[in-house]
């Protein structure tokens, strides 16, 4: 057997002859119907030259003569683990498309450690840029030519896709994308980090250290943890964040939680024009609506969204 490299426990071992073992998120569900919700879904080919692909989802109440918000979504897993086909995602977003009204694009960026970061940011600005080839109705893909409005689209991910959701929202703020509106970026649970502590975090410098690596082995030509990708509080260009509104969840259980109080506080602060909201829920842990989506409390989350992606009072049928 090949000798180990390194391990990160519950994410991937990594042994010396260059494989790679994965230790969540292996296991996948084809697109199609669901029978619950009537949301269909289907995967589509973004990118042929890196083989990036997506999974699109669209609801069961439709017409083409009324266009649908569009939601970019990228998933999480520390970088390292799970795609858009993962078991762990599909329920979670066929109800999140059905309760909303939404079309959604899930992104399936390349993985460190094969394909170490900013691999994944490109591929997701990539896949972005495949989006907006549509925007005059002649890309190559029917659903989001016919259904999406290209004049609401809002970023979205959870965890590390939380991180690529933000970064995705920044580099668009200098880098336009002919035929977008980006109206809003929702972050749940996101992976931010830091050297030093911010409210309530802990300051046991070995533990601080072991989240780091995990940062820095997706990332080895990072500087550390407050490379402004991972430490947005300390980018000079935050004011340019693209979209117009800001919606970011945190949750009681998780260490992260105060990563998402930080990001709304430096946002709010930076000149940026938009508005920011943080909402925390209470007694859960980290992506706890992908474990449990059908919990009252994961359907808050989703209505949340909903009320946020239609502004207050909206109706989305």
């Amino acid at each position: 057997m090949a000798e180990l490299d390194y391990e990160l426990p519950r994410f991937i071992r990594v042994y010396k002859d260059g494989t790679v073992e994965r230790l969540m998120g292996t296991d996948t569900v084809p697109a199609g119907i669901d029978p619950e919700t009537g949301v269909e879904s289907k995967d589509v080919l973004v990118t042929p030259e890196s083989g990036v692909s997506a999974r699109l989802y669209l609801p069961k109440i439709r017409d083409p003569a009324k266009k649908l918000p569009l939601v970019i979504y990228f998933h999480g897993g520390g970088f390292y683990c799970f795609t858009p086909f993962s078991t762990f995602y599909q329920p979670f977003l066929n109800s999140f498309v059905a309760e909303s009204n939404i079309i959604l694009i899930s992104i399936d960026y390349r993985r460190p450690p094969e394909h170490p970061v900013p691999v994944a940011y490109d591929d997701s600005w990539n896949a972005i840029r495949w989006v907006a080839s549509h925007c005059n109705g002649t890309g190559p893909e029917a659903w989001l030519s016919e259904y999406a409005d290209f004049g609401r689209v809002h970023i979205s991910g959870d965890s590390a896709g939380a991180n690529i959701a933000h970064c995705m929202a920044m580099r668009a703020g200098s880098e336009k994308v002919n035929g977008l509106d980006f109206d809003g970026l929702i972050l749940m649970h996101p992976y931010f980090w830091g050297k030093d502590p911010v409210g309530g975090e802990t300051d046991d410098t070995e533990k601080r250290a072991y989240i780091e690596k995990f940062w820095v082995l997706a990332c080895p030509t990072s500087s550390g943890a407050d490379d402004p990708w991972m430490n947005p509080g300390l980018d000079p260009k935050l004011s340019s964040l693209v979209c117009k509104r800001a919606l970011v969840f945190g949750t009681e259980d998780d260490f992260l939680k105060y990563r998402a109080k930080y990001y709304g506080e430096v946002l709010g602060k930076s000149g940026w024009a938009g508005k920011v909201e943080v909402v925390e829920t209470e007694g859960e842990a980290h992506v706890f609506h992908l474990y449990k989506p059908k919990i009252k409390k994961s359907m808050e989350l989703v209505h949340k969204v909903m009320s946020f992606i239609y502004e207050e009072n909206a109706n989305p049928i």
